[in-house]
């Protein structure tokens, strides 16, 4: 090997050493790496920047804005409440939620279905009696085994693509993957709830104390018409909020106090629930109910605009003394007040006769200029806004769920490329109304897509250096391989990296070496590029290996050994089968 070669293979496990043990962002790392391949003269300019331009690269930057205009009209809130169901069973409710989790995260961002299904699975976990613990997890999975079903299923499956693509000029169709992925996803649900129930911890999920957080008093009311309405308490997913719970309920100037779970809703009730601040938030993603508090509907700020937030009156707030009534807060400020905490305890009675006091925690629905336009001034003592608060539009979810299903067929039936499609869907979710030219530009995670178009300058670095020829021959040197032991290998080798690194990351690191490996076989790239795509994808045995698995950790209370006892397992099954299906599908 000359000095480039070498220098390439020990940046690669500078990088690879450094993600495993240190907390440094994965961006910042890369692009590292990145810069130190530009300056020693290993790489030039347009090979090191080549990834910023591959068309996996773009798709996946696109596809944001799609995941972005579903979660924004609740569109998959709406499905998850029509397929979820009432299950008897543990593995009734596993079944349940395995298949609609693995269908949906086969055409949209996997880590985009599993954000907008975690406060969904427990509450229905709350509601059934079972533990959170013995679905999120599996949650997970399902979601990373319904990615591989198809090109757009997941990210890594978009950046192996674009590699063919850049390489080779191969490319992939729609559901080619869909000959080994559905198996997969039908196996591994398979075990899941055959054995999932023994492997998984019983722990619950995490419920707030609401004693040791602010607390807020929230009225909803049931809207008409509305599917709320003619439900019972426990089927309407009221009975087990995450973040509060329901006190009393007035129907027509009579209050109903000992709210049971079985206690039918009536279009028009209003409904009094106690909580801490986000409670408010998880009420307004609840299709069918509605703020009781009139003045949230003469706000003059547009749906996807609003945010909830709090703020703390200071002693220069003009309206201390005054009632809410009195004070006229929504015409000064465009915010409408939702409850008043205070000494982290709701303050009783009604809103409006409420008066305000010094120290006063103020919960608000107003816009989302109003953190920037109020943070300084010297009315609030702190202003802050929830996370993820805006209101989902139920009525648009038909409309986005509409796109997506345009974009899949377009796609599939050869119209348009992938790219192509995902460029239409992402103009039409904002054309559609679905989501705002501002919402849709947050909506791209750049840091992932660093991430990714920065380990394509490493991948280059080991194909032109020769450091991938060289890896590829140290492994077929310990003896006569057959493809099928090869190919193995190299599933082997991307499983092991996607744990201790990121999944795109590994797939771009491994695919020179997957390359160099079949070449030097004089067998066909494909079944080894399909292997790695796979591979990379197939990481169920720490939390770290794919995101939606960290994503449900806390959540679900997980240690780390619980990863490790079912995901052992659930590798080992799923890297049989793909090893087994690859080259029956594909062939050397």
């Amino acid at each position: 090997m000359d000095w480039q070669a070498v220098l390439t293979l020990m940046t690669l496990a500078g990088v690879l050493g450094t993600l495993a043990v240190t907390r440094i962002a994965a961006d910042l790392v890369l692009m590292s790496a990145l810069a130190l391949l530009l300056f020693t003269g290993v790489l030039g300019p347009v090979q090191a920047l080549a990834g910023f331009a591959n068309p996996g690269v773009i798709t996946i930057a696109t596809l944001y804005v799609v995941a972005a205009g579903l979660k924004e009209t609740g569109a998959v809130q709406w499905i998850a409440r029509m397929l979820l169901g009432h299950p008897k069973s543990q593995r009734g409710a596993q079944v349940r939620m395995i298949a609609p989790t693995g269908i949906l995260s086969a055409f949209m961002n996997n880590t985009a279905v599993v954000a907008m299904f975690i406060p969904a699975i427990q509450d229905w976990a709350q509601r059934l009696g079972i533990p959170a613990s013995k679905l999120l997890l599996p949650l997970s999975y399902a979601a990373i085994l319904g990615g591989t079903c198809t090109l757009i299923g997941t990210s890594t499956n978009l950046v192996v693509d674009g590699m063919l693509q850049s390489t080779l000029g191969i490319n992939l169709g729609l559901f080619e993957l869909a000959w080994v992925g559905i198996p997969l996803l039908v196996i591994g649900g398979a075990f899941l709830v055959l054995f999932g129930y023994r492997l998984l911890p019983d722990r619950g999920g995490i419920s707030e104390e609401l004693d040791l957080v602010r607390e807020y008093g929230v009225e909803m009311e049931v809207a008409s018409p509305g599917p709320l309405a003619g439900k019972t308490v426990a089927e309407a997913g009221l009975r087990a909020l995450s973040y509060g719970y329901l006190t009393e309920i007035d129907r027509n100037g009579r209050l109903i106090t000992a709210v049971e779970p079985d206690r039918t809703l009536q279009a028009g009730d209003k409904l009094y629930f106690v909580g801490a601040p986000e409670c408010a938030s998880e009420l307004r993603r609840i299709q069918g109910l509605k703020p009781a508090n009139g003045s949230v509907h003469k706000l003059e700020v547009e749906n996807h605009q609003r945010c909830l937030v709090e703020v703390v009156l200071g002693p220069e707030f003009s309206a201390l003394g005054q009632t809410i009534r009195d004070s006229r807060f929504r015409t000064r400020f465009n915010a409408v007040i939702l409850s008043v905490s205070r000494e982290g305890r709701r303050v009783p009675g009604k809103l409006g006769d409420i008066t305000f006091r010094m120290g006063d925690t103020l919960l608000l629905e107003a816009s989302e200029q109003f953190v920037a336009q109020y943070r300084f001034r010297r009315d609030f003592l702190l202003v802050s806004a929830l996370n993820d608060s805006t209101p989902p539009d139920f009525h648009k979810a038909p409309r986005a769920l509409g796109i997506l299903g345009v974009m899949v067929l377009l796609s599939a039936s050869g119209l348009l490329s992938i790219l192509e499609a995902a460029f239409l869907a992402a103009g039409g979710m904002i054309l559609a109304g679905c989501l705002t030219a501002s919402r849709a530009r947050r909506s791209v995670d750049l840091p992932v897509l660093v991430v990714i178009a920065a380990s394509f300058a490493l991948g280059n670095a080991m194909t032109v250096t020769g450091a991938a020829e060289w890896v590829a021959s140290s492994l077929l040197s310990f003896g006569p391989l057959t493809p099928w032991v090869a190919l193995a290998l190299v599933y082997i080798l991307t499983a092991a990296f996607t744990e201790m690194i990121t999944n795109n990351a590994a797939a771009v690191l491994m695919f020179p070496i997957a390359l160099a490996i079949s070449e030097q076989l004089g067998v066909s790239v494909l079944p080894f590029a399909i292997a790695v795509m796979f591979a990379a994808s197939a990481s169920f045995i720490t939390p770290l290996g794919y995101q939606t698995n960290l994503m449900v950790y806390g959540p679900g209370r997980y240690r780390f050994t619980d990863y490790v006892r079912i995901g052992t397992p659930l590798s080992l099954l799923v890297g049989v089968v793909a090893v087994g299906l690859i080259p029956l599908v594909w062939g050397f």
